[in-house]
């Protein structure tokens, strides 16, 4: 207490430590001031002789709870709470929430700082009336948190907040905790009531109609049924270059049609008599919003959604990249592009990439039709990294490559369909290849594009038959979601925000809804599904979310009004659960089925090799390890060691060396391998020369 100034000061209330000391580096006149209470730093420093203090919070101080806690459902008599008294996993927000109040003790006026987006605004809202006591204060806008453009920020900073966009943002959490708590409560006391087992069960109103889509794709894989095709293919040879070329029927659902045509070309000649050239202009890429960004780091990288908006956020907080969190992707011309183009030109990797755009008489992004209110495209500032991860070099490199091929010229690529008849039968080969690089040199590596030559080919030229082959075939069921391409779908049926979408994927997987990386739905997830549907299927409607969803962007608009929003939600939730109660017998008994066996597929490795029982995964607490028992404990006793520090999984494998169940180890930091947990496996000591497995 005793190193708070006792004058007045303006306050200034950042989201992140890291953004408190950006903007107090910005617009201290001098080095700024560093103090802290309670291991919590701040800062103070003077602009236009005017004192100031930076201090900042640590994401949301507040959550919303029940009132009086029950186990009734639906909720609605809620509030909002200081974090730190309704979770552990928030005490550490505590310190924030004490510095916050005596700072604000003798300050004379209040910046709101916090991200620029519905989350801060709400942040700075629920501080402002909840700690700081007060209605008034002004808000700084800003995408990014370089010197520059906080100076703007504070020199042209409105005069109040926006209040629509924060009862926006807080109508969103009222609903998903309307949704979340009573939905889950109802889905878990269920389960206690039909069986006296306890299993906590959770979804949300947008968890819910994400998990139905993940199941629906589930149920038309299962539903399909592979129909067997032919399709010939033919391969000729010319300037030692084979030419790969397919029938023109493509596709033939009839054998006998597919072997006629084989014996008419048997012996034939073959010559081109028909080639087509076209070119055409490739566009350059849009510039990133946070959605193509999640879905492109997944294509190159492999980089999950929720952990590229990880590092994409900390590199904002470094002031290396725009703020992330945006729908745009659009750069409109109050951006500085030759100022931020001549900057990054000072990294030499970039350089050359950079001279050749600036030398260009205009520069012009090749904007999309995705806006944001808030925020521009993702771009760098111009900025260095400098002590940075791998991996947020490599989304680094990625932004700063899609930014500059958004300058860059259209690619010219050409085409040639080439026709190959052989007594009379068409065969017809292809081929794409790029005449003028344009926007292609400034997003190497990162090009989807292949290219396929062909040699040079005339009509009416002759060619070498090597091979005419029929090729059988199936139709195949279609793809699972990748957490790239759910993010995308979801983002295509307006459920859920930029921000939060991968989170809710995430949270299925801890949940146990979904498995693997080509995201598949366990049996709990589609039970959990089938039940909804079927009791109450409101709760996974997409078409409900996304109502709500428009009325939350009409409260934004000013259109509407949280009060009777919440109470259209309330009227649907009361109709829903009470259907739900007449039915929660049955609701448990069938999720408390489905729970066992999602367990069971997730633990059992195999038959016991002493006993009718099964092998399962089992978790000690007392040692914190995983080992290998019989499900007839204490019947029998048979157990098995597997690596320390390590998440184990089955594999529904077996070792071919010695016939015992194959487990997977997946261990932090390392490339997950198979492992087989008889201890008197030959392939054991080879493993272990060879770092494969830890010694024991």
């Amino acid at each position: 207490m005793k190193n708070i100034v006792k004058m007045s000061y303006q306050l200034i209330t950042c989201e992140k430590p890291m953004a408190s000391l950006k903007i107090a580096t910005a617009l201290s006149e001098t080095k700024p001031v560093k103090k802290s209470i309670s291991g919590v730093a701040y800062y103070e420093i003077v602009h236009n002789n005017r004192k100031i203090i930076i201090a900042s919070a640590a994401g949301h101080l507040f959550t919303l709870a029940e009132k009086n806690k029950s186990n009734q459902y639906p909720v609605f008599d809620i509030e909002w709470v200081p974090a730190y008294k309704s979770s552990k996993k928030a005490k550490f927000t505590k310190k924030f929430y004490d510095v916050l109040k005596m700072l604000s003790k003798n300050s004379e006026s209040h910046v709101n700082a916090c991200d620029v987006d519905i989350e801060g605004e709400l942040i700075f809202k629920n501080i402002l009336e909840l700690i700081y006591s007060s209605k008034k204060a002004s808000r700084m806008y800003f995408s990014t948190l370089t010197k520059e453009d906080l100076i703007n920020s504070y020199k042209n900073m409105k005069s109040d907040i926006n209040y629509s966009l924060a009862e926006a943002g807080e109508t969103r959490h009222i609903l998903d905790y309307y949704w979340g708590i009573s939905t889950s409560r109802a889905l878990t006391l269920a389960i206690k009531n039909a069986t006296k087992y306890h299993k906590i069960m959770s979804t949300g109103r947008v968890q819910g109609p994400a998990l139905k889509l993940i199941v629906d794709k589930e149920r038309e894989i299962k539903a399909f049924k592979s129909t067997p095709y032919w399709e010939i293919e033919l391969i000729v040879k010319y300037a030692n270059k084979n030419v790969i070329a397919f029938h023109k029927e493509g596709k033939f659902w009839d054998k006998g049609k597919a072997l006629l045509v084989i014996e008419r070309t048997k012996d034939k000649k073959a010559k081109v008599s028909k080639l087509y050239k076209k070119q055409y202009a490739q566009s350059p890429p849009h510039p990133f919003d946070l959605t193509s960004l999640q879905i492109e780091a997944y294509r190159v990288f492999k980089i999950s959604p929720k952990e590229t908006l990880e590092i994409a956020q900390n590199l904002y907080l470094l002031g290396i990249i725009s703020y992330p969190r945006t729908s745009s992707n659009q750069l409109p011309p109050s951006i500085n592009y030759k100022k931020i183009l001549s900057l990054l030109g000072q990294q030499s990797i970039y350089k050359k990439l950079v001279d050749d755009l600036l030398n260009k008489e205009k520069l012009t992004p090749n904007n999309g039709k995705k806006t944001d209110p808030a925020h521009p495209a993702i771009y760098p500032t111009g900025e260095s990294p400098k002590k940075n991860s791998e991996k947020e070099l490599k989304i680094y490199d990625l932004i700063v490559k899609r930014t500059l091929a958004s300058f860059a010229e259209s690619a010219i690529r050409e085409t040639v369909n080439v026709e190959i008849d052989i007594n009379s039968e068409i065969f017809i080969a292809s081929g794409v290849t790029t005449l003028k690089k344009g926007w292609h040199q400034f997003y190497n590596p990162y090009i989807p594009f292949k290219e396929e030559e062909l040699p040079n080919l005339a009509e009416n030229q002759e060619l070498n038959i090597q091979e005419i082959k029929l090729l059988d075939k199936e139709t195949q069921p279609p793809k699972r979601y990748t957490p790239a391409s759910i993010i995308k779908d979801l983002e295509k049926r307006g459920l859920g925000t930029k921000a939060t979408r991968s989170v809710i994927i995430d949270t299925l997987y801890q949940r146990h809804y979904v498995q693997n990386e080509s995201i598949e739905a366990t049996n709990l997830g589609i039970k959990t599904i089938e039940t909804l549907e079927k009791f109450c299927s409101e709760i996974v409607d997409g078409n409900l979310t996304r109502h709500f969803e428009k009325e939350m962007d009409q409260i934004q608009e000013l259109k509407k009004n949280e009060q009777e929003v919440l109470e259209e939600a309330k009227k649907i939730l009361i109709k829903t659960f009470k259907r739900f109660k007449e039915n929660e017998i049955k609701i448990g008994k069938s999720l408390s089925e489905a729970n066992i066996q999602t367990q069971n597929e997730q633990s059992i490795v195999g038959k016991c090799n002493l006993c009718a029982g099964n092998l399962k995964i089992t978790y000690s607490k007392k040692n914190s390890q995983y080992f290998v028992a019989c499900s007839k404990y204490p019947e029998c006793k048979n157990t098995f060691s597997v690596p320390k520090k390590a998440l184990i999984k089955p594999t529904n494998k077996v070792c071919n060396e010695c016939g015992f169940p194959l487990v997977a180890v997946i261990r932090k930091g390392k490339r997950p391998f198979e492992y087989c947990i008889n201890m008197g496996c030959n392939l054991k000591e080879e493993w272990r020369k060879n770092n494969i497995i830890l010694k024991s």
